[in-house]
């Protein structure tokens, strides 16, 4: 699984410093696994890949796209190779489906060419190294044949599904649920995942030549409640990743507090409403124990809709306080972040106020801006000592659907491969975690469309664009001894990293970004 990791990862390796040696290289071996991969738009990519690789492959973090240098239409022209990739071996001509494909909406043709030249440098580069694992490992050989095959029949299925073709699709969801094995190896339970999402956004899509997406008729977050509230606690105490966030927010918000006596933390979320309110907890005993007098007063404002669960953790963390000698002050705006008023929260002249986000402000990102930069401004009319921010680091808001499940797959077998790690194979607190609670997630990112998509997760560089542009101002935390003491601390598997990037602290599995937390100001 760490080899998968790593050849995933490969297909951000090009840059524009590349010689064009490296390049005429590279375009040799993407034409050889192109040819495994059918699409309409191959002939186009492997006639001008080179020029695709300079102007798009370091996109991936870079917000200024590059022009294209080649004629569109002269592209597009140039191609009249049959498309043999759907079911029942029928051969599409770009001239046959032409009236199907003018009733789709239509697609900026750079993104549109990015988006598939990056699933293409993936698929090669996970060949290249599953092969050469397998030379050396010899005894591993058939094992990671099988995974390469599970990674083509996936990016193939996607492809199928994208396209709307569904027929196609069901045969290789069929192979794929044969193969992708719930308590098999890390890849393999990651790509069972995928498999839920594929097929429920199968279900969901309008067959070809229509428009649109059905919309789901229950939402995901209203399934199996319970399994999720289980599985959520067992990320929290297994995993390092939200544990990670409440440290790091709980030492910049120690330090904000530093010699007050009124402080006031609101809390978007309360942490998915995990149970007993850990991360207050931990903030409680260390007020209790700073140098000289503790806080006067604090106040803990919960933001959210789930109201009832707040209360239950808001009367645990009063008493808590009490036996600490610490004045709490606990209250509940049931509000969604939309419709959040600055008047719903209730301040008082004098007090230090603090905002706390932890894998929240994600599910206001929508198509439009409009949303997150309501919420953002309302924040900022509070006029916050400090707002820290916890989010996933990984880039699952693309516009098209193919570019998200690749960044999701790359992500998500990181995850699965921590998991791996870190529990036997049959543990059933890993199928939980796996199963309950970040397949939900991959479900929600490959199936919806819409409102119905919360899982919008962006890499740091563009939350530091956002929050730039909303007249926040970044407070760069400067931690980094302390978060690896922590991590040692907790004695997580050894193959988690943090890093410091641009004031942010990143923890990461095997150097794979998974959680970024930062600090702002007004």
């Amino acid at each position: 699984m760490a080899d998968f990791d790593y050849v995933l990862s490969k297909e951000y390796s090009v840059d524009e410093e590349k010689t064009s040696n490296e390049l005429t290289g590279l375009e040799l071996s993407l034409s050889a696994a192109m040819a495994c991969y059918p699409h309409p738009f191959l002939p186009m990519l492997k006639a001008n890949s080179s020029a695709l690789i300079r102007h798009f492959s370091g996109e991936t973090r870079d917000p200024k796209r590059t022009k294209l240098t080649n004629s569109i239409p002269g592209s597009i022209s140039s191609y009249n190779v049959p498309y043999n990739g759907g079911g029942n071996n029928e051969n599409i001509s770009r001239s046959s489906s032409s009236s199907s494909l003018n009733s789709l909406p239509r697609l900026k043709f750079r993104d549109h060419v990015w988006t598939y030249n990056q699933r293409y440098l993936a698929a090669e580069a996970i060949e290249e190294a599953m092969i050469s694992a397998a030379e050396e490992n010899g005894s591993d050989q058939e094992e990671g044949t099988d995974e390469m095959r599970l990674v083509q029949l996936l990016i193939a299925c996607a492809e199928a599904v994208a396209c709307r073709d569904k027929s196609h699709a069901t045969v290789l969801l069929s192979e794929l649920r044969s193969n992708a094995l719930v308590f098999g190896s890390s890849f393999q339970r990651v790509a069972s995942c995928f498999v839920q999402g594929l097929a429920d956004r199968l279900a969901l899509v309008h067959p070809l030549g229509m428009v649109g997406f059905i919309a789901p008729t229950v939402s995901i977050t209203d399934i199996g409640s319970e399994k999720k509230e289980e599985a959520l606690r067992l990320v929290y105490e297994i995993c390092p990743y939200i544990q990670f966030g409440h440290f790091i927010s709980n030492f910049q918000i120690l330090e904000a507090f530093e010699g007050e006596s009124f402080v006031h933390v609101v809390d978007i979320g309360m942490t998915l409403g995990l149970q007993h309110g850990q991360q207050w907890r931990a903030l409680i005993q260390s007020l209790a124990n700073r140098a000289g007098q503790p806080p006067r007063q604090l106040k803990i404002t919960a933001v959210g809709l789930c109201a009832d669960r707040f209360r239950i953790i808001g009367d645990e963390l009063e008493a808590y306080a009490t036996s600490l000698g610490i004045n709490l002050k606990f209250s509940i705006v049931e509000s969604n972040l939309e419709n959040l008023k600055t008047k719903d929260i209730e301040t008082s002249e004098g007090e230090v106020l603090v905002v706390n986000s932890i894998l929240q402000l994600h599910c206001v990102v929508k198509e439009s801006r409009g949303a997150l930069n309501s919420v953002l401004q309302m924040i900022h009319e509070l006029s916050p000592k400090i707002l820290v921010l916890v989010e996933q680091d990984s880039s699952h808001n693309g516009p098209f659907f193919l570019g998200r499940f690749m960044e999701a797959l790359h992500y998500y077998s990181a995850i699965f491969d921590s998991l791996d790690a870190m529990l036997p194979k049959y543990d059933t607190r890993r199928a939980k975690i796996e199963q309950f609670y970040f397949a939900e997630e991959i479900k929600n990112i490959i199936s919806c469309e819409g409102p119905a998509r919360v899982e919008r997760h962006e890499r740091v560089d563009q939350w530091r664009r956002r929050m730039s542009r909303a007249g926040f101002q970044a407070a760069p935390i400067k931690m980094m001894a302390q978060a690896r003491q922590w991590l040692g601390k907790i004695k997580a598997c050894e193959g988690y990293t943090i890093v410091e990037e641009k004031g942010c602290l990143v923890l990461g599995w095997k150097s794979k970004p998974i959680i970024a937390a930062s600090c702002w100001k007004c």
